[in-house]
């Protein structure tokens, strides 16, 4: 059995630690195997586990977690969304735009914040009306970075 399969095999184990560890070490592993199992393995039942396998599949650089990441925005863990929201702005994939722009609207402030610079790097221009309403936001930290992000796709044409 390859260090890999063993791996991935570990994403099955009933240890949450096991679990979080494996998805930690596949993301670091540059292998593009691990990206499904990974993307399966966004729904575990332990928010600890998603979290790591969302910073994972942003590790791996590679588009086809993206579905799987964009399904983790909607996650009830902060946490997790957060995660997925770092990974998309790494993979730089268009199909995150609005999505994200959903992100604007989350309960949880540093989300939106998270969201809007995210944004702001992939310089899509349909995310300007979203952002437009974000810098109203009452957290000055969600207005600064959506006033950033306006203006960086600004900028960019």
């Amino acid at each position: 059995m390859t260090e890999l399969t063993s791996l991935i095999a570990a994403l099955g184990s009933p240890t949450i630690k096991v679990r979080r560890d494996a998805a930690a070490r596949l993301g670091r592993s540059g292998n593009p195997s691990a990206v499904m199992p990974l993307v399966l393995a966004l729904g575990d039942a332990h928010p600890a586990v998603r979290r790591e396998v969302a910073q994972a599949l942003g590790r791996l650089d590679d588009d086809r977690a993206v579905p799987g990441l964009i399904a983790a925005l909607a996650d009830k863990d902060p946490g997790v969304r957060a995660g997925a929201i770092v990974a998309l702005g790494r993979l730089k994939d268009r199909r995150a735009v609005l999505p994200l722009t959903g992100c604007l609207a989350d309960k949880d402030d540093r989300i939106r914040a998270g969201a809007a610079e995210v944004l702001g790097r992939l310089g899509d221009h349909r995310a300007v009306g979203a952002l437009t309403g974000a810098a109203a936001d009452p957290f000055e930290t969600v207005r600064e970075a959506a006033a950033r992000a306006i203006d960086r796709i600004r900028k960019k044409g």
